[in-house]
């Protein structure tokens, strides 16, 4: 009778172990937004110190520059428009005096990391992509939908029809001012550079017009 009762308790140690080792093995499969994210650098980001950029619109011959220094770990900000006047603030102490300040710095920030506002963002639906042909480049391409919830944030209920190929790079995107039919506006994401493993879009122009939003004098600070 010992000898069975050793045996079973043997097995059902076995089992267990078994089970646990099954448990671990279990992988999360990613999400779409992950996939997108991880494809432009996110596992590099957690190492980012301070990012530096100019952003940049350019139309015919006129010109609008804003330049941003961000330290994500701390949410300290500093504005400058290329002169003497330097403008810091920190996004934890937030008062009314940098709410307008404040909102182009939101702007500036998701053109340029718009790949990682897709897992950083709350209030954001995600569709399950498609197949569909792309708006400037007429090619047939992966698509998602962002919808923004009606509350919370600068711009509430917002839309942005997202084009991404098999790399799942974003190529294209459609932005539709608070998910109204009819496009705001439609640009490339293109000119890719690779900045200590994080991956930005240097370019994003409009068909048709000489019209540009671009960063210059990017600079991305790591951790050592």
């Amino acid at each position: 009778m010992k000898k069975y009762i050793l045996v079973s308790l043997i097995v059902l140690s076995s089992l267990s172990c078994k089970q646990k080792q099954d448990k671990t093995l279990e992988v999360k499969p990613l999400s779409i937004a992950e996939k997108i994210a991880n494809a432009h650098g996110y596992k590099n980001w957690k190492h980012v110190s301070k990012i530096n950029f100019t952003f940049n619109v350019d139309k015919d011959s006129s010109h609008f520059e804003r330049i941003w220094t961000w330290k994500p770990k701390t949410n300290e900000v500093i504005f400058s428009t290329g002169g003497d006047s330097i403008v810091m603030y920190n996004r934890t102490k937030m008062d009314s005096t940098k709410t307008k300040l404040d909102s182009g710095f939101i702007n500036d920030k998701y053109w340029l990391l718009v790949p990682f506002q897709l897992v950083w963002d709350e209030g954001l639906n995600i569709s399950e992509p498609i197949k569909e042909v792309a708006p400037i480049s007429k090619i047939e391409m992966n698509k998602i939908v962002l919808t923004y919830s009606n509350e919370g944030g600068y711009t509430p209920g917002d839309a942005y029809d997202i084009f991404y190929g098999n790399d799942f790079l974003i190529k294209e995107w459609i932005f539709r001012k608070g998910n109204a039919n009819e496009p705001s506006m439609i640009t490339t994401f293109e000119n890719y550079k690779d900045f200590g493993g994080i991956k930005i879009a240097l370019d994003h122009k409009k068909a048709d017009t000489n019209w540009n939003l671009n960063f210059t004098d990017v600079k991305i600070d790591f951790e050592h």
